[in-house]
C-alpha cells in the first residue's frame, strides 16, 4: 500500500513581473544594485539581473534606468548579445561614492531578499504538508539496523508528530544513526526557502550551502528566483551548541545578519546530539525552546532590541547518553512530546546485528564463535551488550587477519584477540 503523505512542495513562488511585485522600497533595491556593481566592476544588464536574482525586463532595466537618469551609473558598450540587456554598465564616480555610502550601512550585495511576511507564509504553507510516514516506510528507513518491534512503533508517530523526540539511553546502541535516517526520510521531500528576508531594511540570510541541498527546477522564469527549491533541510549540532547559536547572528563588519540554527532547519529536521553535553545546561537550553515547542513560533531579537516572530517547523530530535534524570526535571520532559528509550540489544538483537555486520565483511559467521565470544567476554564479566560492538569487533578482526595473513574467520582465537583490544575494564 502507498504511503499517505502529502503532495511534494505545493507552494511555487509566482515569478515577478514589476517592481511592484518585490514588496522592497525602490531606494534600497538601487543601493544593492550600486553595491553588486561596486564589487564586481562592469556587468551587463542580463549578468546584474543574474545577480540580483530578478527578472531584467521591466525590473532590473528600470532600477538601471533609474541610476542613469541620477548619473550614477554609465554604459561602456554592449557585450554577449543584443538589446538592453548586452548594454555593459559601470559605476560613475558618484555611483562609487553613493555605494560607498551603502556599504557603510550593510554590506549585503547576494541576491534580493524577501520581504518577512513573504517568508512566514511560505513556510506555514509548507508546513502543512510535511511527508506522513506509516509503519512500512518506518521499517524500510531503519531497515539497515535491528531494533525491536517496540521501538519502531514508538518511531513512526514521533515522526508523525513534526515536534520534538527525545532519544536516550546507553551509548552505542544507534540513536544517531535513527535519527539520521529519520532525516534522511524527510530530504525526500522538497520546499522553497529564499535566499535572504528583508525586515525593516535589515537582511538576514536564510540559505546556507553546507546545509541547503539545492533542487534543480525545470520551472525557469516561472518562479521568483529570489527562492530556492531545496530538499527538506537535516541540521545536526553537538557539544558546540550555544545559546547564542539560536538568536539572530548579527555582523557588526559586514551589517546583516545570519539566521539561527533552528531557522536553517525550518520546514524540516534539528538534531540536538550529545544532548547535555554542550557549553550550556541543558535546563538552559531547554527553557529557551519551551515556547517555540509548544506554540511552533520563535522569538528572535534584532541588534536593535527589536523582536521579530518566526515561524518554528522544526522536528526536533534530542539524544542523549545520559539519564534523563540528570538532565531535566519532569515538567521539561512533559513538553518533549515523544519520549523513546534506545536500549541494549538482547542476545536475539546481539545475533542478528553480528551475522549481518559479518556477512557484509566477507566474514563467515560462526554460532560457535559467537557463543565463545558472549560467554567469556559478556556473561561472564556481566558486560552489557550494545548494538555498535559486532561493527567495531569485526573490524578489529579484519585488521588482526591482514596482519598475520590469515582468512578472517570467527574463530575463538580471532575473536579472543579482538576482544582483548577493543574492551577497556572501566
Amino acid at each position: 500500500m502507498a504511503s499517505p503523505s502529502a503532495p511534494s512542495a505545493p507552494f511555487v513562488p509566482p515569478p515577478i513581473r514589476s517592481l511592484q511585485d518585490i514588496e522592497i522600497p525602490r531606494m534600497w533595491l538601487q543601493d544593492l544594485a550600486l553595491k553588486i556593481l561596486y564589487y564586481r566592476g562592469y556587468l551587463t544588464g542580463h549578468e546584474l539581473a543574474q545577480a540580483m536574482a530578478l527578472p531584467h525586463m521591466g525590473v532590473v532595466s528600470e532600477i538601471l534606468e533609474d541610476l542613469k537618469r541620477e548619473k550614477l551609473v554609465e554604459i561602456r558598450g554592449a557585450r554577449g548579445g543584443v538589446g538592453p540587456s548586452a548594454y555593459e554598465h559601470t559605476l560613475t564616480t558618484l555611483g562609487m561614492q553613493r555605494a560607498r555610502e551603502a556599504l557603510d550601512r550593510s554590506q549585503y550585495a547576494g541576491p534580493t531578499p524577501v520581504p518577512y511576511h513573504r517568508y512566514v507564509q511560505a513556510m506555514r504553507q509548507q508546513g502543512r504538508t510535511r511527508p506522513v510516514v506509516t509503519e512500512r516506510d518506518v521499517r524500510q528507513m531503519l531497515s539497515h539496523l535491528v531494533l525491536k518491534d517496540a521501538v519502531i512503533h514508538r518511531i513512526g508517530p514521533a515522526i508523525n508528530s513534526g515536534l520534538s523526540i527525545f532519544l536516550y539511553g546507553p551509548p552505542g546502541n544507534g540513536k544517531t544513526t535513527i535519527s539520521q535516517a529519520i532525516g534522511r526520510y524527510l530530504l525526500k521531500d522538497t520546499i522553497y526557502i529564499p535566499y535572504a528576508i528583508y525586515i525593516g531594511g535589515q537582511v538576514i540570510v536564510v540559505f546556507d550551502a553546507s546545509v541547503h541541498r539545492v533542487v534543480e527546477t525545470t520551472l525557469g522564469n516561472k518562479t521568483d528566483a529570489r527562492w530556492v527549491r531545496i530538499h527538506r533541510p537535516f541540521l545536526m549540532v553537538g557539544g558546540e551548541l550555544t545559546l547564542e547559536d539560536l538568536d539572530l547572528i548579527f555582523d557588526p563588519v559586514n551589517k546583516y545578519y545570519q539566521a539561527p540554527v533552528q531557522v536553517k532547519a525550518n520546514g524540516g529536521m534539528l538534531l540536538v546530539d550529545d544532548f547535555g553535553r554542550q557549553r550550556v545546561r541543558p535546563q538552559a537550553l531547554l527553557n529557551r525552546w519551551i515556547v517555540p515547542l509548544e506554540s511552533r513560533v520563535d522569538y528572535l531579537s534584532l541588534h536593535t532590541g527589536q523582536k521579530i516572530e518566526f515561524p518554528f517547523d522544526v522536528l526536533v530530535v534530542f539524544s542523549t547518553n545520559l539519564p534523563p534524570k540528570d538532565l531535566v526535571d519532569e515538567a521539561f520532559l512533559r513538553r518533549l512530546r515523544h519520549k523513546i528509550e534506545i536500549g541494549d540489544p538482547g542476545f536475539k538483537e546481539y545475533r542478528a546485528i553480528f551475522r549481518r555486520v559479518a556477512e557484509q565483511r566477507g566474514i563467515q559467521f560462526s554460532e560457535r564463535g559467537l557463543a565463545y565470544l558472549l560467554q567469556e567476554w559478556y556473561v561472564k564479566p556481566g558486560r552489557p551488550l550494545r548494538a555498535s560492538h559486532p561493527r567495531d569487533l569485526c573490524d578489529i578482526l579484519l585488521d588482526i587477519a591482514r596482519y598475520r595473513g590469515q582468512k578472517p574467520a570467527m574463530t575463538p582465537e580471532l575473536l579472543e584477540e579482538a576482544a582483548r583490544t577493543y574492551f577497556v575494564d572501566m
